[in-house]
């Protein structure tokens, strides 16, 4: 099986102005895609993905994920519409629920996240396609809005959700799906099926792109993958293996809040799982499962240090792209 479309992360908690030389090095490289991302409260994904683009020639740009509660959908189709056509066939823009902290900090909870998401989705994507469109939601309130410049090639939008009920709902209303970090196969593989689900619902025929974000460790002792998981596992979000819940559940009681142990007592198996780590063989074998098990695209997230971050791309381009 030949590898899927190989992306890059921008990390949120990397400064705006190394952009630039970032993308270029992501695309130099031979990566397919560059994925921003909109962490409260970091920077704006829409103004990244421009700058991203703006720098480059061919690579593709994912934004992942715009928080739904955070914008009213008739701007977000103007500012997307203005990227698709001034950058077409160059951008992946994504919708999702944020989190719910951060929503609440911002003003902007809404009591069912799962309409917020649904009718954001729904009506970007139809004023993205050219439609005129009036719909008083409970969330979503527009009256007979139709983009002046809508794009000739409307982008596919993805949600990039988690739990069941919102991977039936992308199944419905999006054209992908974005799966956060530590998703491993067989979550990818359910992830799926709740996925069609969705579409069987809407009576959907058309293509779906699942993209999955994979936290990237080229190194035979994975350091960085390790204390990101262990920060993730750490978290009231579940393994995304739900074969691996009560075995994890005992590592973080006796972590008891150590972080840096947590790390340490990971079993290896645990982060092959959900990381992609090793020598060039094992991260091409990696990606490779997570293609089997749905994934259209794999999304590296490098590790936080700036220098591990480019020497670890570097590396993982050369075994895997031929860079």
């Amino acid at each position: 099986m030949d590898n899927p479309p190989i992306g890059v992360m921008f990390r949120c908690d990397s400064p705006p102005e190394n952009l630039p030389a970032y993308a270029q090095l992501a695309e130099r490289l031979g990566y397919d895609e560059l994925w921003v991302v909109e962490d409260c409260f970091f920077t704006g994904a829409v103004s990244a993905a421009a700058v991203a683009a703006a720098s480059t020639e061919s690579l593709k740009i994912g934004i992942g994920i715009l928080p739904a509660a955070f914008r009213n959908p008739a701007l977000a189709a103007m500012e997307l519409s203005n990227l698709a056509r001034l950058f077409p066939g160059r951008i992946l823009p994504g919708f999702g629920h944020g989190v719910p902290a951060w929503v609440r900090q911002v003003g902007a909870h809404h009591p069912s996240p799962l309409a917020v998401l649904e009718e954001t989705v729904a009506v970007v994507r139809a004023l993205l396609h050219g439609e005129k469109v009036t719909m008083h939601g409970r969330h979503v309130d527009l009256d007979g809005v139709q983009l002046a410049f809508p794009p000739a090639e409307p982008p596919l939008l993805s949600a990039g959700v988690r739990n069941e009920k919102s991977l039936r709902l992308a199944g419905r209303v999006a054209d992908g799906t974005i799966l956060a970090e530590g998703a491993a196969p067989a979550y990818i593989s359910w992830a799926r099926e709740r996925i069609d689900e969705g579409r069987a619902e809407a009576g959907r025929e058309d293509p779906h792109r699942v993209t999955v974000y994979a936290h990237l460790d080229f190194d035979d002792d994975p350091r960085s993958a390790r204390a990101e998981l262990a920060a993730q596992f750490s978290a009231p979000v579940q393994p995304s293996d739900p074969a691996d819940a009560e075995k994890l559940a005992g590592l973080v009681a006796d972590a008891d809040g150590d972080l840096a142990a947590l790390a340490d007592a990971l079993p290896d198996e645990i982060v092959d799982k959900y990381a992609i780590v090793g020598d060039g063989e094992s991260c091409g074998a990696a990606v490779r499962r997570l293609a089997a098990a749905g994934a259209d695209a794999v999304v590296f997230v490098p590790p936080r240090d700036p220098d591990l971050s480019v020497a670890h791309l570097t590396l993982a381009a050369e075994a895997l792209l031929g860079g």
